[in-house]
């Protein structure tokens, strides 16, 4: 593919990650568990694995028991995850983005409790934002937090809750008044000592892993089990959005990148009127294209992880990023999938579950029209929506 800058500890991060990959997590995602839920006891094991690499320890801090990787290497090691196990990003993300949360915005009680284990790979948790009537409209959520003593009970019914089955415990954003702004709650939510109904939902892609819907049925949870404080959480979710967002833009990188390289080697293999179909004019066009839409879309990813870690708002630039490395996803694997002719849609290439998976990438953290949309109004400061 296209030159990237590493340095040369990347480079080691990368190329170690990336032999593993190859040799334990390729083969078991797209053949033995391609479009099969992976239990949760073996999940586990490759989480536990992956936190070796940097992966999930790396956003947490050394002085918090981490790897403290910056947010430029961490996209770079992330990118790899999904070129070999699109099912398996999911998990690291939210993992990633728990412990985020878990070590700057959890009170000292919590934070000794939950974090050793999710950078060691032990626990799994979930974060609750989205429901039935609400995507990505946070201030719109429903979901209430009613206080009773030193306590809240909590009903409501989240979806599309990626890590639900997984969970030990579930980072729960909450309606505490009726301030529109100012009165959005996070709870953490222990499963076992503060019970959740987690039910799956079948998709067209991304199934070896778990999204579910979130029943929360008057869920009694302690006050000192708010993350940030009371009324801030509405803050706290846009923030995180912008660098959750650099990371679903690395899912569309990574789905791209596969899908090209098995057009790649497809196209160098297979023989059509007496030369291999990379000889073709009209393929070799299709797959400069593809190639060039990658790049693109690296260069938009590794920017928003740039700015990110350098302290720099990244709104737009996230947005970005998110908007066109996902679309750029839809159109390589679809490329793919003709280069392929009909053995494309068979289940015998790999390229048939890229495209369903480019397909799902748009959608999460923000559709691409939600992107589109938080571009104009950082261009022309006025609002949409």
């Amino acid at each position: 593919m296209g030159y990237v800058f590493r340095t040369e500890e990347q480079k080691a991060a990368v190329e170690g990650l990336k032999r593993y990959l190859e040799d334990k997590i390729d083969p078991m995602f797209n053949q033995e568990y391609r479009d099969k839920f992976v239990p949760r006891e073996k999940m586990g094991e490759v989480m536990r694995e992956l936190t070796k690499f940097g992966l999930v320890s790396g956003v947490v801090s050394e002085a918090n028991g981490g790897m403290g990787v910056d947010w430029l290497t961490m996209i770079m090691l992330f990118e790899e995850v999904v070129v070999a196990a699109t099912d398996l990003s999911v998990p690291v993300l939210i993992n990633s983005f728990g412990a985020h949360m878990v070590e700057h915005l959890a009170p000292a009680h919590l934070r000794t409790r939950y974090l050793p284990g999710l950078i060691s790979g032990e626990l799994f948790c979930s974060i609750g934002i989205s429901e039935p009537d609400v995507g990505s409209n946070v201030l719109e959520i429903k979901t209430r937090a009613r206080r009773d003593g030193d306590h809240f009970i909590i009903n409501g019914e989240k979806t599309w809750i990626s890590n639900g089955a997984y969970s030990d415990f579930l980072i729960c954003t909450c309606r505490t008044s009726d301030d529109q702004r100012r009165g959005l709650t996070h709870f953490l939510l222990d499963r076992n000592e503060h019970p959740y109904e987690v039910r799956d939902i079948q998709k067209i892609a991304w199934n070896s892993q778990s999204t579910s819907q979130i029943f929360l049925d008057n869920v009694r949870v302690p006050a000192s089990n708010i993350i940030g404080k009371e009324g801030e959480a509405l803050k706290n979710t846009l923030l995180m959005f912008e660098r959750s967002r650099v990371f679903v833009a690395a899912q569309g990188l990574g789905i791209a990148r596969r899908a090209l390289e098995e057009a790649i080697l497809y196209a160098k293999d297979r023989r059509q009127h007496g030369k291999v179909i990379a000889g073709h004019q009209l393929i070799a066009a299709m797959l400069a294209e593809m190639a060039t839409n990658v790049d693109a879309a690296r260069l938009l990813v590794y920017r928003a992880a740039s700015m990110v870690e350098a302290g720099v708002p990244a709104e737009m630039e996230a947005a970005m990023a998110k908007y066109f490395a996902c679309e750029s996803a839809v159109t390589v694997a679809r490329q793919a999938v003709q280069i392929h002719g009909a053995n494309g849609v068979t289940k015998e290439f790999l390229v048939e579950k890229l495209a369903r998976e480019a397909i799902v990438v748009p959608i999460p953290e923000g559709t691409t029209q939600i992107q589109q949309l938080i571009i104009g109004r950082a261009l022309t400061g006025v609002n949409a929506f």
